[in-house]
């Protein structure tokens, strides 16, 4: 047992570490959040943030992880300039309604949208009223609540778990890709995404969609600095440089989507790699000395979308030793 000050360590600056460190903090944890990068240069930070479940598994999970987030988001929600949520409405392209799951009747106005709806060359799609996040503004909101429940964020990188072991009786590993090394999953891979950032035309709903004959979804994101537009997927890259031709290609195919977005200026170009693995792990191991380890990664594109369900149930997972023989679990 660790004489540390901190009843849990978290590993990994990004939305789903930052998320478990706040439940726990708030659930009355001395919780000290560890991160090789600063919040606002994790890949979270440049995510396009629409509340959505993206080729994430295992299935029967994801429901429960979506609704929980659900609730919290349209809480937050209420103060988008303070939390960086807003409620917007959109299209979801080529989506059946009946295959979405039990959690889509919590979504606000969703529905088959109507034919004269459906952008050129779209045969279906769904209107739904769903969280948007600023993600620069919401990590800034996730870690100044973190500290005001006394949590700590450090700049800091470990090479392995019994480090923070050493001063914590439980590690939450929210390392992301750094799973790879840090966990030795070989399953966990990048699966790089490039979005460019263009003046608003005067857009105001979201769009996700696949155009005919393209490769690639189209996406289109208002936020309060731009609208944001993507994407790309592209599997085992680790290249965090911007492709100029493959910027060229998104606006194009969202300009496809949104004819007014034509000529729109340019006004950044952003690149990060999903921490992508054939599903979430999420479950706890023993560490030696008696501490526990509790895996929260491998969310790939939907970590914003389950973040809050995920460390709602990492925390759970939480033990503490408080005296001999004694465990107790974590007050959430």
């Amino acid at each position: 047992m660790s004489g540390g000050k901190s009843d849990v360590i978290v590993v990994g600056g990004g939305v789903i570490g930052l998320t478990t460190a706040l439940v726990l903090a708030e659930s009355g944890r001395r919780v000290a959040l560890w991160t090789r990068d600063p919040v606002g240069r994790t890949t979270s930070a440049v995510a396009g943030a629409l509340f959505w479940p993206y080729r994430i598994e295992p299935a029967h999970r994801v429901g429960g992880w979506l609704e929980e987030s659900l609730r919290h988001y349209e809480d937050l929600a209420l103060d988008p300039d303070l939390t960086g949520v807003r409620l917007v409405p959109g299209l979801m392209a080529d989506t059946p309604l009946g295959g979405l799951g039990g959690w889509a009747t919590k979504v606000r106005g969703l529905r088959e949208a109507r034919a004269d709806e459906l952008p050129e060359g779209f045969g279906q799609g769904l209107r739904a009223t769903v969280p948007l996040i600023d993600m620069p503004v919401h990590l800034r909101y996730l870690k100044t609540r973190l500290r005001a429940a006394g949590g700590t964020v450090e700049r800091r990188t470990v090479t392995g778990f019994a480090e923070p072991a050493a001063e914590a009786p439980v590690v939450m590993d929210c390392s992301g890709l750094g799973a790879r090394e840090l966990a030795s999953d070989a399953s966990v891979r990048p699966v790089r995404g490039q979005v460019v950032v263009v003046e608003n035309p005067g857009i105001d709903e979201w769009f996700v969609g696949t155009p005919p004959g393209s490769a690639e979804t189209a996406y289109v994101m208002p936020q309060p600095y731009g609208v944001l537009l993507g994407g790309t997927t592209t599997e085992h890259s680790w290249d965090l440089g911007p492709d100029t031709a493959e910027a060229d290609a998104i606006v194009a195919r969202c300009t496809r989507v949104r004819p007014e977005l034509a000529g729109a200026r340019v006004l950044e170009h952003r690149v990060g790699l999903r921490p992508t693995r054939p599903e979430v792990r999420l479950e706890a191991a023993p560490l030696p000395g008696g501490g526990r380890l509790v895996h929260n990664y491998g969310h790939g594109g939907a970590g914003v979308t389950v973040a809050w369900g995920c460390a709602r149930e990492a925390a759970r997972l939480a033990t503490v030793r408080s005296g001999p023989g004694e465990v107790r679990q974590d007050r959430t």
